[in-house]
């Protein structure tokens, strides 16, 4: 079953998806859930991966972190901690390296967007780099995060979503993840049809989801932040 699901993968390409259209009104299955991932080889990955990420990128991570205090004149924190909407519609703490100016959301919460001026120079760096992503491995160890899972949105989007777009919280049925199929397949996007359109990703990703389908994500999104090809 694995084998045919990666060749499906490597035939079909971006087209790997779920059309929403289509399961419009059927009730979603899905076998993996939180509790089966949290155990066993999904889990060793995540411990293994994250464990590794971070020991090879802590000089990154220690330049990233020196960066951003001389831009903001040691005023500013290095850390960016935000509520995320996780596993089984449960809220946790998103580390990442702050790449935005510390009045960012002083009109509430806003969708992040290209080219977008709430960005520090530091931040635009990191954020094309995926550098400022490099600290969520410390969700993955503490359990929060999988490596690979549908991208964590905040509370307030996800309640926006979930009533506009049918299934969109199906993808809290499994651990969000640093990267995933929708992030490395899909361009960024911060409408409510970007998040539809990816969504269709995240389903196929959870209908397909194993060991083997990880890695081939994993990879990807290596290759991704090392060419700088590729979607956000």
């Amino acid at each position: 079953m694995t084998k045919t699901i990666i060749r499906k993968v490597v035939r079909a390409g971006t087209d790997c998806r779920v059309d929403l259209q289509q399961i419009l009104g059927a009730p979603w299955q899905n076998e993996a859930g939180c509790q089966e991932r949290s155990k066993g080889l999904a889990r060793s990955f995540d411990l293994v991966v994250a464990a590794m990420a971070l020991l090879a990128t802590l000089p990154v991570m220690v330049l990233a972190a020196i960066a951003i205090l001389v831009e903001s004149k040691g005023k500013g924190p290095v850390f960016y901690f935000q509520t995320r909407v996780g596993c089984d519609g449960h809220t946790f703490s998103v580390i990442k390296f702050r790449s935005m100016r510390t009045d960012a959301e002083k009109n509430g919460a806003q969708w992040a967007s290209d080219n977008d001026p709430r960005v520090t120079v530091v931040g635009a760096f990191l954020r094309k780099t995926r550098i400022d992503e490099l600290p969520q491995f410390i969700n993955v160890l503490r359990g929060e995060m999988s490596v690979v899972g549908p991208r964590p949105e905040r509370p307030e989007f996800v309640s926006e979503l979930s009533e506009s777009i049918p299934h969109y919280d199906v993808r809290h049925m499994v651990k969000p993840g640093i990267t995933g199929w929708a992030q490395v397949h899909y361009p960024y996007g911060a409408s409510a049809q970007d998040s539809r359109n990816k969504l269709e990703y995240d389903l196929f990703y959870l209908q397909h989801s194993n060991l083997l389908l990880d890695l081939l994500v994993t990879l990807k999104t290596v290759r991704v932040c090392l060419l700088g090809v590729g979607a956000r």
